[in-house]
């Protein structure tokens, strides 16, 4: 199954706590992706370290190919009692999803999971079995492309109890929720920092719970070939050009000098739109075969900036790239968080004198500098980001 997984997660902590008590494990494996979140029993510390080890010890186990049965006895025979409930207590739900589309999951004692597959929600047939003395739900279910998972610990049900909302949001209510931001949002974060804003909203800014939430989004792998130069050695423009315009996927060119190299490449005229310039960022240009054509270290810092205040703030206010969403900068954040599951960077290393003193190291070079920062944001976002240096 050609598909990619497109994962985020955030979480809240419960008000004047300093840890969350929930936890999330990614684990990644030669076969599959491993999920898991758990939900310590109480908030702060205690429950930082039960939903820690929850969550390291099913994580390491199931990927060395430990069995349900025996990951579950290990979590309840390791975790640390409460001296005052006498209770070793950690609610948690396990996703695994195979490079097949097959996806299984465990649950105990969590909100159930949301499955939305061509905007309804689908139903799971849960097979119930005691481990350990404990109550665990078992499914499984093919992937297709378009499927939206998500897991929310009970702080997320709970939002508002006792202020906004008597009864607090609700699994029915959080459903209703879920179900238009999918339609709407393209890309796991959207949703996730959507539903963990909405949360926050609801507990009117002070959580009475720990709050997680993850979402899982299973879609078409959208490829973006980001080229911007010139490289060090001219008499390679040709091939790296060749190879850039025959790779799959959207093209962008940033900077005025790549953009020319493309330009006499190809035989396309490069045609400068200067009504798209702002006083911050410069306009950005047309060429034939190419989506999008901006400038070079002015926009790529720009869009640097606009990630960092995506990935910091939360969305209920518009996002960074619909503040202004005509110049350059807005564009290219816009296709590299929302319509990119795949960036491959084409980088020249020729020192542009105008930015740096051509006598310092490469490794100074600004724009390289601003590339290395988008690699490592874009791959926190769970972006497979590829850089080729020329």
């Amino acid at each position: 199954m050609d598909f990619f997984v497109d994962l985020a997660y955030d979480s809240i902590n419960k008000q004047n706590e300093e840890l969350c008590g929930d936890k999330v494990e990614v684990v990644y494996t030669e076969n599959s992706i491993i999920i898991v979140l758990a939900d310590g029993l109480g908030s702060g510390v205690k429950a930082n370290i039960l939903a820690t080890m929850t969550t390291k010890i099913a994580g390491t186990m199931l990927r060395e190919g430990a069995s349900i049965y025996e990951t579950i006895e290990t979590i309840a025979s390791t975790l640390p009692v409460c001296n005052v409930r006498k209770l070793a207590y950690c609610t948690f739900i396990i996703l695994k999803i195979q490079n097949d589309g097959k996806v299984y999951i465990v649950e105990y004692d969590n909100p159930p999971i949301f499955f939305i597959r061509k905007d309804k929600y689908m139903e799971l047939n849960k097979t119930e079995r005691k481990i350990h003395g404990k109550r665990i739900l078992e499914s499984q279910a093919q992937l297709q492309k378009g499927d939206t998972l998500i897991l929310v610990s009970d702080g997320a049900i709970h939002a508002g109890v006792g202020g906004v909302l008597n009864l607090g949001w609700q699994w029915d209510n959080v459903a209703e929720y879920l179900l238009k931001q999918s339609k709407i949002e393209k890309c796991a974060k959207n949703i996730s920092k959507k539903l963990i804003d909405t949360c926050a909203y609801l507990y009117d800014g002070n959580p009475g719970d720990d709050t997680s939430v993850v979402v899982v989004k299973i879609r078409e792998p959208e490829v973006i070939q980001l080229f911007s130069g010139p490289p060090e050695n001219k008499e390679r423009d040709q091939k790296i050009i060749q190879g850039f315009m025959g790779a799959r996927g959207q093209k962008i060119v940033c900077g005025g000098t790549a953009a020319n190299i493309v330009s006499r490449e190809t035989g396309k005229e490069l045609i400068v739109d200067f009504e798209t310039g702002t006083q911050k960022i410069p306009p950005m240009g047309r060429m034939e075969g190419i989506n999008l054509v901006t400038e070079g270290v002015i926009t790529l810092s720009k869009v640097l900036e606009n990630i960092e205040k995506y990935m910091e703030n939360i969305l209920l206010n518009k996002t960074p790239w619909e503040e202004d969403s005509k110049n350059g900068a807005s564009k290219l954040t816009k296709l590299l968080i929302e319509d990119c599951t795949h960036l491959n960077l084409w980088v020249g290393k020729a020192i542009n004198p105008a930015h740096q003193n051509p006598d310092l190291p490469a490794d100074l070079n600004i724009k390289i500098q601003v590339i290395r920062k988008l690699e490592k944001h874009l791959k926190t976002l769970g972006k497979k980001v590829e850089i080729q240096y020329f």
